[in-house]
């Protein structure tokens, strides 16, 4: 299977010319792919799908600095009541689909990047995996670098153990969790 051009510019670090992402926000992106490719390739998948895996590492931030109630009109409607700062993944795979992206693993991938989903493959969990444990971020560290020392090989239970925390934060602060999360969490600890 043939990627989607954008899909292919964006394994090579090329945005959309509709991306909107700062330079900090693409060097946040290209440690994303850096963690990406390099499981991929540890996990010995074909160069097709370690491609894929570049990609959305690439794409799923692209959108991270528009205006959230621009975005807002650009996500079906299911999603448009997400708080601002979780409106990016919905709007950047809606914009791949109107591009011609069909390639639902990526989009649902992008979409739930942020929130979870209990629809979401190896290629997304590994996304919401890496977009946590990229090393440029400066929270809890050693906490951070023991999970990415067990990736991609323990992919399933750090998946779970980094949503158990978001899970933890967003009980302790008294913040509501959406049913993806919950659902996700379901999904990951085998409830149907």
């Amino acid at each position: 299977m043939n990627a989607h051009p954008i899909v292919e510019r964006a394994a090579r670090g090329e945005l959309p010319a509709w991306a909107e992402a700062s330079e900090s926000r693409r060097a946040h992106m290209a440690r994303v792919a850096a963690l990406l490719g390099a499981w991929s390739e540890e996990l010995g998948l074909p160069e097709a799908e370690q491609v894929r895996w570049v990609a959305v590492a690439w794409l799923h931030d692209a959108l991270r600095d528009a205006d959230p109630e621009t975005l807002r009109g650009q996500v079906p409607a299911a999603m448009s009541g997400l708080p601002g700062p979780l409106l990016h993944g919905p709007a950047v795979a809606e914009r791949l689909r109107s591009e011609g992206v069909a390639d639902e693993e990526i989009l649902a991938a992008l979409t739930y990047h942020t929130l979870g989903h209990p629809g979401l493959g190896t290629l997304g969990q590994a996304l919401y995996a890496a977009d946590f444990l990229e090393p440029g971020r400066d929270l809890l560290n050693d906490w951070r670098e023991t999970l990415r020392v067990r990736m991609p090989e323990e992919l399933g239970d750090v998946v779970r153990e980094l949503l158990a925390a978001r899970i933890v934060h967003l009980v302790e602060r008294g913040s509501p969790m959406r049913p993806e999360t919950v659902a996700f969490w379901n999904s990951l600890a085998g409830e149907e």
